[in-house]
């Protein structure tokens, strides 16, 4: 079985794959300074009725921590007797990566647009809401031009509350209407609507004629306020990191013959 794991800023997601099949996916706060006797005990063996060690044989992952990979690597060796891969922009993501330099482009980033290229064709916009927002593009001629990063919607909304004396924390919810009628409301719309009115305009400005795909942990709400998000896919990354697994294993298979 294949151990996906995507370690974001804020969030650490695994999935747990048996061929094609999601069987069970998790996530956790992602914490900078975990040991890995911490993540051990951190739900990294299936939940059902009991915790059940699963026989995991190839572990891939995508990480914008690098602090947590020397973690994670002992977390695979001691659960699995594995050493987990990591991807990064020499992989064979099959498109050709125009960015400067292609180390820089973000493994989650290149994974999505990897995913969203295999399941939706080229060319194809793939954006992520977290905490960033990222907009990324491969071209009809299978290129990664590159995209757009700003503050996510969470970030956006802690940098307000951090940066002024009265206006308060908000819940990130979309309020019914775009003219607030309390300080809460008025916050939620404009770090919500804003948001949404941001991510419009890029795309218009990007002017690609793929699908945009969505997804991260704001996708969803985003998307129902907006026509400008073509499908929403919660497990875009770690299909991405299931579908690098089998293309490399089906590489290196070939390598050998």
């Amino acid at each position: 079985m294949l151990l996906a794991i995507d370690i974001g800023n804020s969030s650490t997601k695994f999935g747990i794959f048996d061929g094609e099949s999601l069987l069970h996916k998790f996530s956790i706060q992602t914490k900078r300074d975990y040991t890995s006797d911490e993540l051990l005990f951190d739900r990294l063996k299936v939940h059902e009725k009991d915790f059940i060690q699963v026989d995991i044989d190839t572990c891939v992952v995508a990480s914008v921590v690098p602090e947590l990979n020397d973690v994670i690597s002992e977390v695979c060796n001691g659960l699995f007797k594995i050493a987990p891969r990591y991807v990064d922009a020499t992989w064979d993501f099959g498109f050709n990566i125009d960015y400067e330099p292609p180390s820089a482009a973000g493994a989650d980033r290149l994974v999505n647009c990897f995913a969203a290229a295999s399941k939706y064709g080229t060319p194809v916009v793939a954006c992520s809401f977290g905490t960033a927002t990222t907009i990324d593009v491969v071209s009809d001629e299978n290129f990664y031009v590159g995209g757009i990063i700003a503050p996510g919607i969470a970030t956006s909304a802690k940098a307000l509350q951090l940066a002024t004396s009265k206006l308060p924390g908000v819940s990130i919810e979309a309020p019914e209407n775009v003219i607030g009628r309390s300080t809460v409301e008025s916050i939620q719309s404009g770090i919500v609507n804003g948001h949404i009115a941001m991510v419009e305009g890029l795309l218009k400005r990007i002017d690609s004629k793929g699908k945009v795909v969505a997804t991260g942990g704001f996708a969803r709400m985003i998307a129902k306020q907006t026509t400008a998000i073509d499908v929403v896919d919660e497990n875009l990354t770690l299909e991405g990191l299931k579908l690098l697994a089998i293309r490399d294993g089906v590489q290196r298979l070939a390598s050998t013959h």
